[in-house]
Formats: C-alpha cells, sequence, structure tokens
C-alpha cells in the first residue's frame, strides 16, 4: 500500500468515526466499536468480539476503534 492510499484510508477512518461513533462515545465508553463505510456498526467489550461480530454481520471493510481512541485496525 502507498503512503497515498494510507493517507487516505487514515482519513475515511477519521471522518467515519467522527461522524458515527463521536456522538455515541457517552453511551459505550471503553467498548470497540467496528464502523463500515455506509454507517454500520457493531460496539463489542473487546477487539476480538468485535472484529468476529463485524466479519460475521457484514464482513470486510469496516474500520476497527476503541471507543475515545483512534483506529485500531482496517478489517480486509
Amino acid at each position: 500500500m502507498t503512503s497515498v492510499e494510507q493517507q487516505e484510508r487514515n482519513r475515511l477512518g477519521d471522518e467515519l468515526y467522527e461522524r458515527y461513533v463521536k456522538p455515541v462515545e457517552s453511551e459505550h465508553p471503553g467498548q470497540y466499536v467496528a464502523i463500515f463505510p455506509d454507517g454500520r456498526r457493531v460496539f463489542a467489550e473487546t477487539v476480538h468480539e468485535v472484529v468476529d461480530k463485524a466479519l460475521e454481520e457484514f464482513g470486510p471493510g469496516g474500520f476497527v476503534f476503541k471507543v475515545g481512541e483512534r483506529v485500531v485496525y482496517h478489517l480486509r
């Protein structure tokens, strides 16, 4: 992946977090969230649980965050 592609992915992740997760941060403190470009979200207590749930329900293409923090992982 080129640095331009990585920068675009980082920008998209930040945008998704601001739009779909930041408004509900206080409802999910300390949890993990998988967020997809169309706004679908999955919350869970552990990163492994959120990845498993997200892949099972929606497949690859989401971003994983710890609520209140930056991107943890991009699901490919």
